[in-house]
């Protein structure tokens, strides 16, 4: 059974994949999967929209994956609000909701490598070595658990789209990938979850970045 006792939410959440695995098999409709690392706003959500649209039932996965940081810092200081989301996934109608612990997606430590190539060798990358293989490992093991017939990505993080784009093709998930427009604040920065921890400055020269995108 699902467990909200943790929650306010009504929404249905599964802890282990074996709870979760349970309600699937009982499901044989399109399943549509938004994965998230928590600390939702509203680009998130026009993801779970989306798939509500185009899906008989929509499953958003929260959980701060720790071997895709290659700064412990950066992994501390990660916001992580789970009542918030999910109370915000509620008010959207996402129906399930996937929030395992570390030890429930590792109980070893992975060992595989993920090697794509001159793809993960520039841009974030570059600067941020081993950040897509823990990305493939993640999203490959949530594939495995989750067994949607269609992944929702934003297209924010533009080159792990592509990343995962070719994980489906090389490891032949039978998963359709959509996507989606990125959502901006209203002077233009992206909208991420990082954002709050910039100060006003800081997210105003962001916004500079895009600014002068469109003006080139």
């Amino acid at each position: 059974m699902p467990q909200t006792a943790f929650s306010n939410s009504s929404v249905n959440v599964y802890r282990t994949a074996q709870e979760y695995i349970s309600a699937r098999k009982l499901f044989s409709g399109s399943l549509g999967f938004v994965p998230t690392m928590g600390a939702l706003h509203d680009g998130h959500l026009s993801l779970v929209t989306r798939c509500k649209a185009e899906n008989q039932k929509t499953v958003c996965s929260i959980f701060v994956n720790p071997i895709q940081f290659d700064n412990q810092e950066d992994f501390s200081k990660y916001p992580q609000h789970l009542e918030q989301d999910l109370n915000l996934l509620e008010k959207v109608g996402c129906d399930w909701v996937f929030v395992p612990s570390a030890q429930e997606m590792y109980p070893s430590v992975p060992k595989l490598k993920f090697d794509f190539g001159a793809l993960e060798k520039v841009m974030e990358g570059k600067q941020r070595v081993g950040h897509f293989n823990g990305v493939a490992i993640v999203v490959s093991r949530l594939f495995h658990v989750i067994q949607p017939s269609v992944a929702y990505f934003g297209q924010k993080d533009l080159q792990q789209t592509i990343i995962v784009r070719q994980l489906i093709q090389d490891l032949g998930f039978q998963i359709q990938m959509q996507v989606c427009d990125t959502l901006r604040e209203e002077n233009g920065l992206a909208m991420s979850s990082r954002n709050v921890r910039l100060s006003t400055r800081a997210r105003n020269d962001a916004a500079l970045l895009y600014s002068t995108l469109l003006q080139a």
